[in-house]
C-alpha cells in the first residue's frame, strides 16, 4: 500500500524584490583549523559551518556541524563554548571543542548535519539532518534524509544529548526532509523543508506530539500532515528554513534561506509568524547575501546559511555557514528589523 501524505497551502503573496540591504555586522568567524577537538584522535576537523546557537549565561554555546574527512562527507556536531564578552575577538581565537552528537544509527550513519538548537520548557532540543542509509544508495532513491531530535540531559545518572526519535513523513515520493527544528506555538510544530521526487521543494509545518521530547526509547514519528507555510519567489531555484525563531511580542522572528535562480548564491530574508504559524510578514528584499572573502569562497561558494539566532537586549546574534567551510557570527539591530517587517505585512 502507498504511504501517502497531505499538503494543504497556507502561503499567501508578499512583495518580495530580488535585491540585498544587507543589515548583518560580521563580528567574526570560527574555522577548523583553530579548533582542537577533546575527544577524537584527530584533534582539528577539516571544516566547522552550519553552527546553531545558544546562551547560557555569560556563554554563547555553538554547536557547528564538523566534517573530519572529504571521502563521504560525514559529519558530526561539535560544541564549542565562546564567552560573550569575547565575541569581537572570535576570528583570532583557538578553541577547544568536543564532539556531542555523532552517527549511530540508521536514520544518520552517513551524517549529523545542520543542527538546530532551541530552549523548551527549560532544556535543550536539537533538530538535525540525518543522512540515512539510502543516502548513497542508486536502489533507493526515497528518505535520503530525515529530521532526528536529541535533548540535553543534565541529570546525575545521565548527561549529554540522548537521541529520542526521527520524523518520517508519509509518502513514497519524499527524496529528502531536512532543514528542521521544533517551536512551541499554540502546539508543538515541526518546521522542516522536503523534496518530492517531481523535484519540487515545500517549506511546511507539521503538528506534532509533545511525547516526541520525552526520553524514554528512541521511537519514529509517523508525519502524514502539514501545511505549506511559504513558497519561492519567481528568482528563487528554492528556499529553506534557517534559524528557530525568536518570540518578540506575540510574534515569533525567524530567518529563511534561499538560493538565487541565476546565479545560486545562497541569501537570507527575514519572516514573522503569528501563534497559529500564519506568516503576518517578510521583509522585502533580502538581508543579507555572501560579500566577505569566507562567504564568498569555500566549499560551497556564495553561501550564507542560517542555523542560530538568539537575542541580545536590542541585537540578534545569529549563526551560519560560511561557503560550507566556516562558522559566521553577525548581529542585527532589532529595532531596524522590525521596523523592515513592519512595512510589509499582509
Amino acid at each position: 500500500m502507498v504511504r501517502m501524505f497531505k499538503l494543504e497551502d497556507r502561503s499567501a503573496e508578499f512583495h518580495r524584490e530580488n535585491k540585498t540591504i544587507d543589515l548583518v555586522k560580521r563580528i567574526g568567524v570560527i574555522t577548523a583549523d583553530r579548533v582542537y577537538l577533546t575527544n577524537y584522535p584527530v584533534n582539528n576537523p577539516v571544516m566547522v559551518f552550519n553552527p546553531s546557537i545558544c546562551i547560557e549565561n555569560d556563554d554563547l554555546k555553538i554547536y557547528g556541524r564538523m566534517v573530519l574527512g572529504y571521502f563521504t562527507y560525514a559529519s558530526a556536531v561539535l560544541e564549542l563554548i565562546v564567552p560573550i564578552g569575547e565575541l569581537e575577538e572570535i576570528s583570532g581565537g583557538h578553541y577547544s571543542g568536543r564532539i556531542v552528537v555523532k552517527p549511530d544509527n540508521k536514520y544518520d550513519i552517513w551524517g549529523v548535519e545542520d543542527p538546530r538548537v532551541c530552549i523548551i520548557n527549560g532544556k535543550e532540543i536539537m533538530t538535525y539532518c540525518g543522512r540515512t542509509v539510502n543516502y548513497f544508495s542508486s536502489a533507493k532513491i526515497t528518505e535520503r534524509t530525515v529530521p532526528v531530535i536529541a535533548v540535553k540531559e543534565k541529570g546525575k545518572k545521565k548527561q549529554g544529548w540522548i537521541k529520542t526519535g526521527v520524523f518520517r513523513m508519509l509518502g513514497d515520493k519524499i527524496v529528502s526532509d531536512k532543514d528542521a527544528f521544533l517551536v512551541e506555538m499554540n502546539r508543538l510544530k515541526l518546521f522542516h523543508r522536503i523534496h518530492t521526487l517531481d523535484n519540487e521543494f515545500y517549506c511546511i509545518i507539521s503538528d506534532v506530539e509533545r511525547t516526541v521530547l520525552e526520553r524514554d526509547e528512541f521511537k519514529e514519528i509517523e508525519v502524514s500532515d502539514a501545511i505549506i507555510a511559504l513558497k519561492a519567489a519567481k528568482f528563487e531555484e528554492k528556499i529553506g528554513w534557517g534559524s528557530p525563531p525568536i518570540k518578540i511580542r506575540n510574534e515569533y522572528l525567524m530567518l529563511v534561506h534561499a538560493i538565487d535562480r541565476e546565479t545560486k548564491w545562497y541569501k537570507i530574508f527575514a519572516v514573522l509568524m503569528d501563534e497559529n504559524a500564519e506568516v503576518t510578514a517578510v521583509t522585502p528584499y533580502y538581508i543579507m547575501e555572501p560579500k566577505e572573502n569566507y562567504e564568498v569562497y569555500g566549499d560551497r561558494p556564495f553561501t550564507v546559511f542560517p542555523c542560530g539566532m538568539c537575542r541580545l537586549d536590542d541585537k540578534l546574534l545569529i549563526s551560519y555557514g560560511a561557503a560550507d567551510s566556516a562558522a559566521g557570527i553577525g548581529e542585527i539591530d532589532l529595532i531596524r528589523l522590525m521596523e523592515i517587517l513592519d512595512s510589509n505585512r499582509i
